[in-house]
């Protein structure tokens, strides 16, 4: 079969893309991909959005996710054996009690990193370093969260356990570098106006938890400013939902018309009642290193979009359209709605997260549009937070 598609090296502007080496259809799945590392967020984590620690799938049955979002423990889901969660097969650390959708995620997450990471009984002592470093980032970092210094940590970690240490630097040196300036632009987003002196505190308190004589590097103020601009640039979100998992097997079931109607109806306003109590935030919440999907340009009329069918880090590219062998495979970095708004707009809203100008079809014809947005426009300007760009990327 081989693989559908390949990274290349386009320019020292672009760096890499992802190029088809066979035709695909519209539909069809051009790869699947598990990330080098991942993480759930940290508040989401608090908030009790109970996900596997290794893979991030979500451990709540659709039902008990749905009682916690609506905030009532009354509700009944119809078709329960519409969901998939297996309980039967969670595990925990023994020593520090995170737990595990499987005995396979815990092996994995022991050999990996976790070995490293595993706090055993100090899981609750606040003075242990990397509680330390959990509390301060969780004080710089609020919802809507679009990265996770555990990331960092785990990548650490993962080198520190490594027999092939030089196999794991190399894996993660295929991520795209920024320079110096663009670096500090990306840290200054991640962190606000204070964050000189966050990096800095984040930086000693990261040596404190995790220090490493073979990485040294990482730990000076250049080499952390790096590893934190390499996770703010790469770092792809995830979103795991057991509900939503639930409500694709409902769709798909063959019911008689008056029952089916009558289970739209149910879910319909089941969404609307959680959005009313929980707002946006619906799933399990996370980001992750795809070494391929980081190689995907943004194009404002994308081919491809991402996805997370398997609920956990499994990373599903999917084709929006035929996409010929030779043809660069591109997905969107804007959400829908930005994605409709003027070439100006896209491109302020490009500049400011990922630091490039689109020069897609899409803008290409619009480049002698005027360079100013349109009122609506300037109303809604402000808004565009990273909240909306990682929509599109946590879409489950």
């Amino acid at each position: 079969a081989g693989a559908a598609a390949e990274a290349r090296f386009i320019s020292s502007a672009k760096g890499k893309g992802l190029f088809a080496t066979k035709n695909i259809r519209k539909g069809e799945t051009v790869f699947v991909e598990r990330p080098v590392v991942s993480s759930q967020f940290l508040w989401n984590a608090l908030y009790n959005y109970r996900a596997c620690d290794h893979c991030l799938r979500a451990l709540e049955t659709a039902e008990e996710n749905a009682q916690r979002l609506l905030g009532r423990s009354s509700l009944v889901l119809p078709h329960p054996e519409q969901c998939s969660i297996r309980k039967d097969l969670h595990q925990q650390c023994p020593r520090c009690q995170v737990t595990y959708c499987s005995a396979e995620c815990r092996q994995a997450a022991s050999e990996q990193y976790h070995q490293v990471l595993c706090l055993g009984p100090s899981r609750d002592d606040p003075t242990h370093p990397l509680n330390k470093l959990q509390e301060a980032w969780r004080n710089m970092h609020y919802p809507p969260e679009t990265s996770s210094i555990m990331l960092m940590a785990r990548m650490v970690a993962t080198i520190k356990q490594a027999k092939d240490k030089e196999w794991w630097i190399k894996a993660f040196s295929q991520f795209c570098s920024k320079t110096a300036n663009e670096e500090e632009e990306i840290v200054h987003k991640l962190l606000g106006d204070k964050f000189k002196g966050q990096l800095e505190l984040l930086r000693l308190l990261f040596t404190e938890a995790l220090y490493d004589e073979y990485l040294s590097r990482w730990f000076t103020p250049e080499g952390f400013r790096s590893l934190f601009a390499l996770v703010g640039t790469n770092g792809q979100g995830i979103g795991t939902s057991s509900l939503s998992q639930w409500v694709h097997a409902c769709d798909a079931l063959d019911l008689p018309m008056l029952q089916r109607e009558e289970l739209d109806a149910f879910i319909d306003q089941l969404y609307k009642d959680i959005e009313k109590e929980s707002g946006e935030f619906l799933n399990c919440e996370g980001s992750g290193l795809y070494v391929l999907q980081s190689c995907c340009n943004h194009s404002c009329i994308p081919n491809a979009e991402t996805s997370f069918p398997e609920n956990n880090f499994l990373l599903h590219l999917t084709a929006l359209e035929d996409i010929e062998a030779g043809e660069e495979i591109c997905i969107s970095y804007l959400d829908c709605c930005q994605r409709e708004r003027s070439r100006h707009s896209r491109n302020k809203i490009l500049r400011e997260n990922y630091l490039f100008t689109c020069s897609c079809p899409k803008c290409l014809a619009q480049a002698d549009d005027a360079d100013v947005t349109s009122d609506e426009e300037e109303e809604g300007e402000g808004e565009t937070d990273d909240a909306e760009l990682e929509d599109e990327m946590t879409d489950v």
